[in-house]
């Protein structure tokens, strides 16, 4: 019988998501559950879904809580914050279909959330890219010709349009059978649910 799949769309610009991969793969597998990769893109996924709002860094007083909250939830998990570089992420996004193919998802999505969580890159640096695809052991040269060809922006394209016609408005979000769960503090909530049909 094959494991049961739960589904997590990710995008590398998303602090929630970062702190959310910091507990999410080890608690799947607790559960007998295969952990499945969906990179979109936030602002596409927000206009998608008909949510035409500001972004949260438009808006002072919920930049500031959420800052705080992020911090938070950091110390919480005892983990490094770092507001990044730069939040051009479509690259670094576009890279875990390569990782996917060689078999690195798990290795390449905690490392690239690492780098810009944690570290505090720009996830569109070249020199970041490469030294992403070395440390998680992916060709480098040919990380980078994937993840600016044509091919990398198709696979990019189809899983966004794919996680619209699912519900997906935005990220982490967690989803097995019927259930939808946004958010690293829906975890708890998440683990009820697995424990209670764990594969």
């Amino acid at each position: 019988m094959a494991s049961k799949v739960l589904d997590f769309y990710i995008d590398f610009t998303s602090p929630f998501t970062y702190l959310c991969n910091i507990k999410l793969p080890d608690l799947v597998a607790k559960y007998g559950y295969q952990l499945s990769y969906h990179p979109i893109d936030i602002p596409t996924a927000k206009l998608a879904a008909g949510n035409y709002g500001p972004s949260n860094r438009q808006v002072p007083a919920k930049i500031r809580a959420l800052m705080q909250d992020l911090n938070r939830w950091a110390a919480h998990y005892g983990v490094p914050f770092t507001f990044p570089k730069g939040l051009n992420a479509w690259r670094m996004n576009i890279g875990t279909f390569y990782a996917i193919e060689k078999g690195k998802a798990r290795q390449y999505v905690d490392e690239a959330y690492r780098l810009v969580w944690a570290d505090g890159i720009d996830p569109n640096d070249d020199a970041v890219l490469r030294g992403l695809a070395t440390k998680v052991g992916l060709d480098a040269d040919a990380f980078m010709s994937y993840v600016s060809s044509r091919e990398g922006e198709k696979a990019y394209e189809a899983s966004r349009v794919a996680a619209h016609a699912r519900g997906v408005y935005g990220v982490p979000i967690m989803m097995v059978d019927d259930q939808i769960w946004w958010g690293n503090d829906r975890l708890m909530f998440v683990e009820e649910y697995l424990k209670a049909h764990a594969a």
